[in-house]
């Protein structure tokens, strides 16, 4: 009988020793060998690496305890979806949150596969299970003074970078946080719809091929300019903005200049490209914006997806409900 009572504990010892896994040897040795797959082939993160081990060692010493021996190939091939929902469900009742029992999952799956591939176990029993709901990730807004910071040239004026290299990335981060811009968003803007001088907005197509227009106020016009001063390359024709050689700029260029600054000023992990696009809602929120104005901002189909993401508060919430909805506050 498959039943579990106590609480399952992974072994101690190193996660690349085969005796660490609650298993038989060879799958325990099967274990150490998928761990440097990991690591060699996959060139998985060290932190992913012990996470994955982590989870492994708890699945194992599950096992034996569910089935009242250390398991064995054979074993493993006669699983089936009711022992892997019991031990989702025990992690759950541990204290496991959502997150961790996706990536608990994730590992276990991916060891199964390896062993799959050698005819060790077979995998077609995670289909009938259903994953743990993934929960909302939602990132934290930067203070006003962080997010000025990311955006002001000056801030990397010691780093040895080609100026029009800095003013260029000080004008694409000023479009996320001055106009609520996904970086994608940003970086498909045209250099004859670039939104300077005159020019006080820019159209976007955005998510679901749906365009939208946004209104780009002056000081971010004004970085746009100051970058376009002084490229050197020819940009008639192509993208607003572009890499060191002159050919469209890659999202990750943007990243690794924020992670830099983010050591360099001081600022906290959430300092983020995506956080500059959050911390534009959320600010414009308030100071009194109203959602379904930032949700056109923002480019969002449903207001709902707007609340989640701008994490608004409650009274803020209930406020601009009993503001605009027209049976807000009648009774029946």
């Amino acid at each position: 009988m498959r039943e579990s009572k106590s609480s399952s504990r992974p072994p101690s010892g190193s996660p690349r020793d085969p005796a660490a896994f609650s298993a038989h040897r060879g799958i325990g040795e099967q274990a150490v060998f998928w761990l440097a797959w990991l690591d060699g082939e996959r060139r998985s993160s060290r932190h992913t690496i012990e996470a994955y081990a982590r989870d492994l060692r708890f699945f194992l010493a599950f096992l034996t305890e569910h089935l009242g021996a250390r398991p064995d190939s054979a074993a493993l091939k006669a699983l089936e979806p009711s022992d892997l929902r019991s031990f989702l469900a025990r992690r759950r009742n541990e204290g496991l949150e959502s997150r961790s029992l996706l990536r608990a999952l994730a590992a276990i799956r991916s060891f199964f596969r390896f062993l799959e591939k050698k005819g060790l176990a077979k995998t077609d029993f995670f289909g009938a299970v259903k994953a743990p709901k993934r929960p909302h990730s939602l990132p934290k807004a930067l203070t006003v003074a962080d997010a000025r910071d990311l955006i002001d040239p000056s801030s990397r004026a010691g780093e040895a970078r080609e100026p029009w290299i800095l003013a260029r990335d000080a004008a694409v981060l000023a479009l996320l946080y001055g106009a609520g811009l996904r970086i994608s968003e940003a970086l498909s803007i045209e250099h004859s719809r670039a939104p300077i001088g005159a020019i006080d907005r820019v159209t976007i197509l955005g998510k679901g091929g749906k365009t939208r227009t946004v209104p780009v106020i002056e000081p971010v016009r004004r970085l746009i300019e100051t970058y376009l001063d002084i490229c050197p390359h020819e940009l008639s024709g192509g993208p607003l903005f572009v890499g060191a050689k002159g050919g469209p700029l890659s999202p990750r260029i943007v990243q690794l200049a924020v992670q830099r600054m983010r050591s360099a000023l001081g600022l906290p992990d959430n300092a983020t490209p995506h956080a500059l696009r959050h911390s534009f809602a959320t600010h414009l929120l308030g100071r009194g914006g109203d959602l379904r104005t930032i949700q056109e901002l923002l480019g969002h189909a449903s207001l709902s997806t707007t609340q989640i993401y701008t994490a608004v508060d409650k009274k803020r919430l209930l406020d601009a409900y009993l503001a605009s909805h027209p049976r807000a506050g009648r009774q029946g």
